[in-house]
């Protein structure tokens, strides 16, 4: 690596929009709008929005049973 180009790769401390705090390793501080303590996948809180996938819909759709479409 060439000297004097690069930015200082330094300990900095992130802060979250919860109020979450950690340290990592990065040339800039860092704000995040969202954490591992907040967001909704990692919490538990997340809903899934759709139960069925496009191979059952289709099959739905076109009145495929699971015996019929093999």
């Amino acid at each position: 690596m060439k000297k004097g180009i690069h930015p200082e790769y330094k300990e900095v401390t992130v802060t979250c929009a919860c109020g979450e705090t950690f340290k990592t390793m990065s040339t800039k501080d860092h704000n995040v709008e969202v954490c591992s303590k907040c967001h909704p996948a990692y919490t538990g809180k997340q809903i899934r929005t759709s139960s069925d996938g496009a191979v059952a819909k289709f099959n739905k759709k076109y009145g495929f049973t699971e015996n019929k479409a093999a």
